[in-house]
This record gives C-alpha cells, sequence and structure tokens, in this order.
C-alpha cells in the first residue's frame, strides 16, 4: 500500500477534521507515517482552537458536514487568520455536487476529495501539498536570504562610494600640491 512520501517531507503536520470517529481512525491509519504527524479531531471549533494556541499544522484534511461549524466556515475563518491563511485545506466531504465544489475552492480549499475517499488518490494528493508547502518554505528563505544579500551589497555599494570620494578628495589635495 502506498505511503506518504519521506523523501522530500520532512516532520509534516497534518490536521484531520471530521466528525465521525471511524472516518478520523481509518484516515490516520494510511496517512500516519514516521516523518508525519496526524492530529485527528471531531469539529471545526476544536481544530480552530487548536491553531489559536498556535499549534502550527503543514495541511489540514477538513470534512464539510459536521455539526456547529462546518468545513466551509472553518475554511473561511483558516484564511481570514494571517497566522493560520497558507496553512493548505484539502476538503474530503460525500458532498459531490459541483456547486459544493466550487464553494470548496471559493472560501479556500486547494483541493477537494470526494467519499467514499481512495486512500491511494488522497495519499497522491497530501503528498503533493505537503511538497508544496515545502518548497514554498524553501522559495521564502532563499528570498529572505536573497534580501539580506541585496541590502549587505548596498551597504557595501555605499560604504565604496563614500571610500572612493574620499581618494578623489585625497588625489585632489595632492595635485593641488604638487602644482605649487
Amino acid at each position: 500500500m502506498p505511503k506518504i512520501s519521506d523523501d522530500d517531507i520532512l516532520s509534516s503536520r497534518i490536521l484531520l477534521v471530521d466528525d465521525d470517529p471511524v472516518n478520523l481512525q481509518v484516515a490516520v491509519n494510511h496517512l500516519r507515517s514516521d516523518r508525519v504527524t496526524v492530529t485527528p479531531v471531531t469539529s471545526g471549533r476544536e481544530a480552530l482552537a487548536l491553531l489559536d494556541r498556535g499549534v502550527h499544522f503543514d495541511l489540514v484534511l477538513l470534512d464539510i458536514m459536521m455539526p456547529g461549524i462546518d468545513g466551509f466556515e472553518t475554511c473561511r475563518r483558516l484564511k481570514a487568520d494571517p497566522h493560520t491563511a497558507d496553512i493548505p485545506v484539502v476538503f474530503m466531504t460525500a458532498l459531490t455536487d459541483t456547486k459544493d465544489k466550487v464553494k470548496g475552492f471559493e472560501v479556500g480549499g486547494v483541493d477537494y476529495v470526494t467519499k467514499p475517499i481512495q486512500h491511494e488518490e488522497v495519499l497522491a494528493r497530501v503528498n503533493s501539498q505537503l511538497t508544496i508547502q515545502k518548497q514554498q518554505r524553501k522559495l521564502a528563505e532563499q528570498n529572505e536570504q536573497l534580501e539580506k544579500m541585496s541590502q549587505d551589497l548596498a551597504e557595501n555599494n555605499e560604504q565604496l562610494e563614500r571610500l572612493n570620494a574620499s581618494k578623489d578628495r585625497f588625489f585632489s589635495i595632492i595635485s593641488h600640491d604638487l602644482k605649487n
């Protein structure tokens, strides 16, 4: 049976939200690996509370039809919070109507999987989203490094311009003294 790829994914954390304990257990068994931690919760409220406490996740797998806060509203709230807006949300639901799928993307979901779930498909989608997350983090780190290098170069350039101006003044003085 396929597993989550460990090649490019280091210590990923998945938040799994579904009100059905059987669905949670089956999904946890299929997703968990040495480098992937799966945290199951049974409601949107519970998921939001975890994230509000600052617990970090790389991916949220979210059911839509849940009592209380449904998956659409949970996703809306995640995307409205700057601390959680970048976490990709994959809907896993029994809703198969096109309008529901479109709504899932409109509220901020990055993917939509319908139940009954094909585990190989879910693993492939999870792998791709975790890989995208990792690549985005790498790009952000590289952008930070490039920005720092650019600032360092600008500072060095200013220093060289000051030194060049000092050299020009020095040569001007020497030239003046030699003429005299």
